[in-house]
């Protein structure tokens, strides 16, 4: 079984008098342990099931699966808890607290979970040595650049030991060296360390990087590189 099963998915908002829909009718199946990278222009449909996948919104109609849990029928408080345990999400501006050190942003989502703080320790210290930014761990924001920050915030996302990791334009506010690094440490999230990730990005040279490669236009997925048919 898949991960994460996508069947008619459809979300519709209504603005004013007009319907809009930003995703319509995506049938989708991703497997454990892909990398899949969405792309498509603005207004495609990218973003909105990226939220859906991280229980953020909800759809209007069609069935969402992940991990054998339909999302859809969770309440308000159910889907809140049923995020925390399964989704970490990489946004493109990091979102790191900027008078908390890298440590402690690291730390924010464990303050959540009963776990004492040893094992809290632990585990930030794990996530901090996998994504490479260990020797920064009592920096601020302010004092790291903006690879270290995203680093900071892949740390923070993967900390929870999550069930599907998503990226937004992980790369976006990145130059080219420090955006190769960001990539490859996901690779290697990937690769080594098994991490389902769906990512969406503009830059073909970023979607690169991923497995599977999805085409997204005006909510439909369309025929494209990895793309069903």
């Amino acid at each position: 079984m898949s991960l994460i099963e996508c069947r008619k998915l459809t979300r519709v908002y209504q603005s004013g008098v007009e319907e809009i829909k930003p995703l319509d009718g995506v049938d989708l199946a991703i497997e454990k342990g892909q990398f899949v990278a969405l792309m498509g222009p603005s207004g495609s449909g990218k973003t909105t099931l990226l939220n859906l996948l991280a229980g953020i919104d909800r759809p209007t109609s069609g069935e969402l699966i992940i991990d054998q849990q339909s999302i859809g029928q969770l309440s308000r408080n159910k889907l809140a808890t049923w995020r925390s345990e399964h989704v970490g999400y990489v946004f493109q501006l990091y979102n790191l607290v900027p008078v908390l050190t890298a440590y402690e942003n690291v730390e924010l989502p464990l303050l959540l979970k009963p776990l004492t703080p040893k094992e809290r320790h632990e585990r930030v210290a794990a996530a901090l040595e996998v994504v490479g930014i260990a020797d920064r761990h009592l920096h601020y924001p302010r004092q790291l650049s903006g690879g270290q920050e995203q680093r900071v915030a892949i740390a923070r996302a993967i900390v929870t030991e999550p069930t599907l990791l998503l990226a937004d334009e992980p790369t976006g506010d990145l130059d080219k060296s420090s955006a190769i690094a960001v990539m490859e440490l996901l690779r290697l999230l990937n690769e080594k360390h098994g991490r389902t990730i769906v990512m969406v990005t503009h830059d073909i040279k970023t979607a690169e990087y991923a497995d599977l490669l999805l085409n997204l236009e005006k909510g439909k997925l369309i025929e494209g590189e990895g793309a069903p048919t």
